[in-house]
């Protein structure tokens, strides 16, 4: 085996392993934040930046929404599961919002 060949397969076998460790990473870093998702706290209306945004955990009562249909579950930045009660948002982080909720940074999903 010619030291060309001996190169090539040693750099093969480190991206290989490059490769593998950042699919690892990747998905080992995903897990705290899915776990984590559900202790949250509720995000309280009196919070201020939550009264600065307008949030309400129920749409229906949401003053100045322009589709009755929008809430939280269908919005851009909600983090939530399908079917989740509460969910995460990156407007107020550490915080788990409503899905029925909605404020004025919703963001209609395309």
């Amino acid at each position: 085996m010619s030291q060309h060949d001996q190169n090539d397969e040693g750099r093969r076998r480190f991206l290989k392993v490059a490769a593998g460790g950042v699919a690892a990473a990747t998905v080992l870093g995903t897990l705290p934040r899915m776990a984590l998702a559900q202790d949250l706290p509720h995000l309280s209306p009196s919070d201020p930046t939550a009264s600065a945004l307008k949030y309400t955990e129920d749409s229906s009562k949401a003053v100045g929404k322009k589709d009755p249909k929008d809430a939280c579950f269908n919005c851009n930045f909600y983090q939530g599961t399908a079917g989740a009660a509460w969910g995460p948002c990156p407007l107020f982080p550490g915080k788990a919002v409503s899905s029925k909720g909605w404020c004025v940074s919703h963001a209609v999903m395309i």
